[in-house]
């Protein structure tokens, strides 16, 4: 479970967070959505310590984030919309293989890890290939599969579906939907919900900071609200 507790976060004396509450269960899968600006990318960086709150609490399975960063980095996932900038390894493999690498596992686990984290993102084969070489897409697929490959228990994706071709949507959909299946939390981060919403158990949508819609996706007014929800 992961719990914001009247968070607050100010850039420059502007608040981009002003107190929300919200709770991700287990196993929920959750589009968090709003225009540009509204707080969604500040929120989830306070789910792994990326960010620290000006008031409030941030909690993930019952500890605060601050007490353990590398507990809270281990259980939650992040996929964000710069796959650049995560990127540690010269070779798709050797990328993916990072994190699990770094969480002393057998390499037969590893191995099974990287293997499958591959193959749900399209890049199965494409061990050696240079991560410099991929072209955009493919680079935002990598940062799917290194996430992917921590099999954490909460998984955050921040517009994961920029720049995928139809074909590798599709294929991290199907995976993200078996993951949510098997017990993972999904959040996906979206100001456009056509891809999400019909597998989305609820949406939240923030406006200036602030939680402006919770509820189960059919329920929720989205007028008014910059978000895309149809073609």
């Amino acid at each position: 479970m992961i719990e914001t507790r009247e968070l607050v976060h100010a850039y420059d004396g502007a608040r981009a967070l002003d107190g929300v509450s919200l709770t991700v269960e287990d196993g929920e899968f959750l589009v968090l959505a709003g225009p540009n600006g509204s707080g969604k990318s500040t929120l989830i960086r306070h789910w792994n310590g990326l960010l620290e709150p000006d008031a409030g609490e941030v909690l993930v399975d019952s500890q605060e984030v601050s007490e353990d960063l590398v507990a809270a980095r281990t259980r939650v996932g992040m996929v964000f919309q710069n796959p650049r900038d995560g990127f540690v390894a010269a070779t798709v493999g050797a990328d993916v293989a990072f994190g699990p690498e770094n969480l002393g596992l057998e390499r037969s686990e590893i191995d099974r890890r990287v293997a499958g984290a591959l193959e749900a993102v399209n890049l199965d084969g494409r061990d050696e290939d240079g991560v410099g070489t991929l072209s955009g897409g493919e680079q935002e697929r990598l940062a799917i599969a290194g996430a992917l490959a921590m099999e954490p228990a909460h998984l955050v994706l921040d517009e994961p579906f920029t720049g995928l071709d139809e074909p590798a949507r599709e294929a991290v959909l199907d995976h993200l939907e078996t993951l949510s299946t098997a017990g993972t939390s999904v959040i996906v981060v979206t100001h456009d919900l056509r891809d999400v919403l019909g597998l989305a158990d609820r949406l939240v949508v923030l406006a200036a900071g602030r939680v402006v819609r919770n509820g189960p996706p059919e329920s929720v007014d989205l007028s008014g609200l910059g978000v895309r929800a149809s073609c």
